[in-house]
């Protein structure tokens, strides 16, 4: 049975989504807040996330963006006033797989947690054991895991991951903003053209050692990004 973590403070919206997936089988624990959240992720594996944006003292993005980099759980962000395309952007370029506004009828939001559930397709045996190389930088596939110069390990965004390997894939090569957007997609429903130009940004902060003067991702003005350096792929078993 799949176990759904809820994060909302309105007590009556988080009884009636308990009661509601508890009705189709999965096993839900709600919480007003996230102050339990470190035990819980601790003590009793979760397989999806649902926060809602405005939790009082607390701002859902904060925590989207800390589950980002400690659990491997998919998320999804509920908001009933916080609906403007900036705000999805910033969400889902945070790592949330969905971004649902309310009002929406449990169908449709069952109907999303399921997609959400859903096993991402599966890469190649192959694929999975490749290892890039640039510079100083690792990246390992199979681990999803960024390491500089074999000790420190920089964490990615399901968003920076697919991204990077994007370049990866074609370094020296001019890669337009749809082809990024195409790559960086990390779920099938929305995609906004500006959340190419955050990713850029993330990453450059990431990766760059002067974001303002960058070596490596570089913009071809009119025509897109490219990567500029040397890459390396291996296949390990």
């Amino acid at each position: 049975m799949k176990h759904i973590l809820l994060i909302d403070d309105d007590a009556s919206m988080r009884s009636l989504l308990t009661d509601y997936l508890s009705q189709h089988a999965f096993r839900v624990t709600g919480i007003g807040d996230s102050g339990h959240l470190p035990r819980i992720l601790g003590s009793d594996p979760v397989d999806l996330v649902i926060v809602d944006l405005n939790l009082g003292h607390e701002d859902g993005l904060e925590i989207i963006r800390r589950l980002s980099t400690n659990s491997d759980a998919p998320a999804i962000i509920i908001s009933g006033d916080r609906i403007e395309e900036a705000d999805k952007v910033v969400g889902l370029e945070l790592g949330a797989v969905d971004y649902i506004t309310k009002p929406f009828g449990t169908r449709e939001f069952l109907a999303r947690v399921r997609a959400s559930l859903r096993p991402r397709q599966a890469i190649s045996s192959k694929r999975e054991r490749r290892i890039y190389s640039f510079g100083d930088w690792v990246l390992n596939m199979k681990l999803r895991k960024l390491v500089l110069s074999g000790t420190t390990e920089v964490k990615l965004t399901a968003g920076e991951f697919n991204l990077l390997t994007a370049f990866l894939r074609s370094p020296r090569q001019v890669l337009s903003r749809e082809q990024l957007l195409a790559a960086s997609r990390v779920h099938d429903e929305e995609v906004f053209d500006r959340s190419i130009d955050v990713l850029i940004l993330r990453l450059r902060r990431k990766l760059e050692a002067d974001p303002s003067r960058p070596h490596l991702i570089k913009t071809e003005r009119g025509a897109g990004y490219v990567f500029d350096a040397d890459v390396t792929l291996t296949d390990r078993a």
